[in-house]
This record gives structure tokens, sequence and C-alpha cells, in this order.
């Protein structure tokens, strides 16, 4: 089981109201893209803050643990001295998570 269940929260409205169910987040392929940067990782580094240092938000991590499937995605930490990709194109793959979770 993964460290980090990562579920979605999705309202649906019936005759006697809105029902609130939890579904199981899809993520989206993340194509390498000109705009992408490479960087190396140091001590102590963790996908939510690089995640607020590249994007401004903590909750993209998922991001750039999808576009490393080499590092797990169970983990917010990183080994020291990997290179990794940070996605150059958040809007695109904002919008790809929100169709395949119907959002």
């Amino acid at each position: 089981m993964n460290r980090y269940q990562n579920y979605i929260l999705q309202n649906t409205a019936n005759s006697s109201g809105t029902i609130t169910s939890f579904t199981r987040a899809k993520y989206p392929d993340i194509p390498f893209t000109e705009n992408d940067i490479y960087v190396y990782t140091t001590i102590g580094d963790r996908l939510d803050n690089l995640s607020q240092q590249y994007y401004g938000s903590p909750e993209y991590y998922w991001i750039i643990s999808t576009a490393n499937p080499e590092l797990g995605f169970d983990s917010l930490y990183l080994p020291e001295g990997e290179q990794i990709r940070i996605p150059g194109n958040l809007s695109n793959i904002l919008l790809s998570f929100k169709n395949l979770n119907n959002q």
C-alpha cells in the first residue's frame, strides 16, 4: 500500500440531496516539453517543496512525481544527487488531470 493514497472528493446530486464520495485519482501522462526544467536534488529536497518553488503551491507535488516515475509515488523525500524533471506545462497538466477525473 502506498504511503499517500490520492483520492478525490466528488459530490453527486440525486433526488434526496448531495452524496459525497471519494474516488481514486487518475494521473495524466506528462509529455516532455522544451519548457521542462531539470534539477539535481540535494539533501533534504522534497517533492512538495520543489512544487512550491516552481509552481507556487505544494499541492502539485504529484506532477513532479508522475514526471519522474523512477522516484516512486509513495514518498515526498528525494534521494540526493538525482536529476529530476520539473514539467513546465502546468496549465495543460492540470487540465488533463481535471478531464481524467471529470472535474
